[in-house]
């Protein structure tokens, strides 16, 4: 099913629901990323998926409920640097974890993680990406 319309807008109802609360930039990089993927990849609905989320992720960080511009473009974790599905690193699951420590302390101040200031760089990817699930589940 694509993701926009005749016109290139992205179809509300066809977005994850993270998406919807989102920027405009947000919902048209998934949304077209998402219709070129199921074009070249002959109607495979869970790879065009990986790579719309692969895209938004390069452009967006997902903060909460919601995706937000990125500082800088670029790969979000170890595992989009090499390459996505077939590296054997795990994702961050949207969180910018190539962002300095200072960010990631403001994101986790943003979503109230407890115990953010004693965190190491790696406790607060994990610790964020825990409060997005968590702030997704909620927002449903």
């Amino acid at each position: 099913m694509p993701k926009t319309t005749k016109s290139g807008e992205p179809k509300q109802s066809e977005l994850p629901s993270t998406l919807q609360h989102s920027d405009d930039k947000a919902q048209r990089t998934f949304a077209k990323a998402y219709d070129a993927a199921i074009e070249q990849y002959d109607g495979d609905e869970q790879r065009a998926h990986q790579v719309a989320f692969a895209a938004l992720k390069h452009t967006h960080e997902k903060v909460g409920d919601r995706w937000e511009p990125k500082d800088e473009n670029g790969p979000s974790d170890a595992r989009a640097e090499e390459g996505g599905r077939t590296s054997d690193k795990p994702s961050a699951g949207g969180v910018d974890a190539n962002a300095t420590k200072e960010h990631l302390l403001e994101v986790a101040r943003r979503l109230d993680v407890p115990g953010r200031s004693t965190m190491n760089k790696d406790e607060l990817v994990e610790a964020i990406q825990k409060a997005n699930d968590r702030a997704s589940a909620r927002s449903r």
